[in-house]
């Protein structure tokens, strides 16, 4: 039996529960939203979005972090009946790395940007390790979403699907490369001039779209083949 055939047959298998869950991605969104107003002394335009757990409502951050954690191993539960091919298990291992780096991100507070390397936390450091895993959500993301499409019982969710993913992709290199760029020509310093924080905040929006597209997309192919 090939893939296609036992996603088709095991469409029925995939959790509606889990898939809500993962739909929760949203929870991010509304919060971050919410933290620009209520933290509004922080500037956006340079700071991460880390950084909004430093402060008096810091524990909304966590439960942002907590969430969308949630949300990646929800959709990890929800759709790997769907995923038996190497390129598909590969892109669930990267979603729970991500979800760890996440957990991790949210147990273990971040230093404030300006402090200087010498003055990094134990927990500051911790944080930025749980970052750098969740660089693997990009990677996850293109082999999930790039997997599905290829799936025939999925095929009325292939555009949908290309579209989030192409999303997700596109955000990753659009944060990743200016802040590299930035953070090198200011000699590894941050400071008003050094604008990280947009493409952060752009990066983070595109995977919780990402989560929340597959994850309908999931309820809508389960309820076609039952």
């Amino acid at each position: 039996m090939t893939e296609d055939t036992a996603a088709a047959k095991l469409a029925p298998a995939i959790s509606r529960t889990a898939a809500l869950l993962a739909a929760g991605a949203a929870t991010l969104v509304v919060l971050l939203a919410a933290l620009h107003f209520i933290e509004g002394e922080l500037d956006p335009s340079w700071h991460f979005i880390s950084e909004y757990a430093i402060g008096d409502y810091g524990w909304m951050m966590v439960v942002a972090f907590l969430s969308l954690a949630l949300s990646y191993v929800s959709l990890f539960v929800a759709i790997r009946s769907q995923l038996r091919t190497i390129v598909g298990r590969i892109g669930l291992a990267l979603l729970l790395v991500s979800a760890l780096g996440l957990i991790i991100a949210a147990i273990f507070t971040t230093d404030p940007i300006t402090v200087s390397e010498d003055a990094l936390t134990t927990a500051g450091t911790l944080h930025n390790m749980g970052g750098t895993l969740g660089m693997a959500m990009p990677f996850a993301a293109g082999l999930i979403g790039w997997r599905l499409a290829r799936i025939p019982a999925w095929s009325s969710a292939k555009g949908s699907l290309l579209w989030a993913t192409g999303l997700a992709l596109v955000a990753f290199v659009v944060s990743f490369v200016p802040i590299g760029v930035m953070v090198l020509q200011s000699g590894g310093k941050f400071c008003p001039e050094v604008l990280v924080g947009w493409p952060n905040r752009i990066e983070m929006i595109a995977y919780s779209v990402w989560l929340m597209v597959v994850a309908w997309q999931a309820i809508r192919v389960r309820e076609h083949n039952s």
